[in-house]
């Protein structure tokens, strides 16, 4: 089922699935309990793009921590819980906003019954959460073995009518997720997390999960993404910003094209092109900037963007709509091109009102 078609289901303010819009997340790598620090990490994210959070709950002082985070946040929390229901339990009366469980880990049925009639009485959703290295019985994974997983775990919910579900099918094998979450569409109309889990570090692992999150997002299935990395969550929010936006999947994200480099490049372009991706990240725009090395390709690259830049020997051209504005000296290349940038949008913005 097109994503869509697919049940919406209410995560605090947002709606999840019954529409086109896919829902970036991440997850906090700080000690739940350590409330200052994890409210410090939300809010940076939320600052990057991050619209639904997930936070541990290793023991009952997380879960009660999750009561000051939640008040003291914007977006959606999700209480991540294993073997424990008890923790669940807990998260959900401290205010969680939705409840994560992994059914390979959390099987008996009158635990799933007390905490579904708690997400009941606190109209909250729960996400099945699936993932191909903790399978039930520890069972091989493959995609109809994390099928299996996922419709015991549903058959029970549904059996107590609850249906206020969100649905992942997550392996770090791409092949096996992408038909697995193709499998869930074609058996249920519940809105899916996407995401290739255990991916591994910044380089790697964006790599890995560009390729696996875009295949499944192809199919037209997927209504909130995770790009699970081994570094700083904030590069998660920022690689799935790009996955949306090279596949024309999200609005108000600017667009960095930028060179190679070679012999011919005459200024030191990398680390200002580095700055200027970084400072587009802090801004909801569609703008499209340019930052080029020289003038066989950079001309022609900046014609075609809102606003760029070709460089020459110790300086730059400036392009804004094609045309040549002025040249810039390269000390001088970020201060003056990121307050361009700033005036362009603004600009943007009351010529839309």
């Amino acid at each position: 089922m097109r994503r869509e078609y697919t049940r919406p289901i209410r995560l605090k303010n947002l709606y999840i699935g019954g529409n086109n819009h896919i829902y970036i997340q991440s997850m906090c790598n700080i000690r739940t309990s350590k409330t200052d620090e994890v409210i410090a990490q939300i809010k940076a994210l939320e600052a990057e793009g991050c619209e639904i959070i997930r936070v541990s709950v290793l023991d009952i002082d997380d879960a009660k921590a999750i009561k000051t985070i939640v008040e003291n946040i914007n977006i959606p929390l999700v209480a991540d819980i294993h073997f424990d229901p008890r923790l669940a339990i807990e998260s959900i009366k401290s205010g969680a906003n939705a409840i994560r469980l992994n059914p390979g880990n959390i099987r008996n049925e009158s635990d799933i019954k007390e905490i579904v009639e708690l997400c009941k009485e606190y109209r909250i959703p729960i996400r099945i959460g699936v993932n191909g290295g903790s399978l039930p019985n520890r069972q091989i994974p493959t995609p109809e073995a994390m099928i299996e997983a996922a419709t015991y775990h549903i058959s029970i919910l549904e059996k107590y009518d609850f249906h206020n579900i969100v649905l992942s099918l997550k392996s770090s094998d791409i092949d096996i997720a992408t038909e697995a979450y193709r499998l869930a569409s074609e058996k249920w109309d519940y809105p899916l997390h996407v995401g290739i889990t255990e991916a591994g570090t910044l380089f790697s692992g964006t790599i890995k999960s560009s390729i696996g999150i875009a295949r499944i997002l192809d199919l037209g299935i997927g209504n909130t993404i995770r790009v699970s990395l081994t570094d700083d969550p904030i590069y998660e929010i920022r690689a799935a910003k790009e996955i949306l936006n090279n596949l024309k999947l999200i609005k108000n994200v600017a667009i960095l094209t930028s060179c190679p480099t070679c012999g011919r490049t005459q200024y030191n372009m990398i680390p200002i092109a580095q700055e200027i991706e970084a400072f587009l990240h802090k801004l909801k725009s569609n703008i499209h900037v340019a930052v080029m090395g020289c003038v066989v390709n950079g001309p022609g690259e900046a014609r075609t963007a809102d606003i760029g830049v070709a460089g020459g020997h110790g300086e730059a051209l400036l392009f804004k709509h094609g045309e040549p504005i002025r040249k810039i000296k390269e000390e001088d290349i970020i201060p003056e091109l990121e307050a361009e940038i700033l005036k362009m949008i603004e600009q943007k913005k009351n010529e839309e009102e």
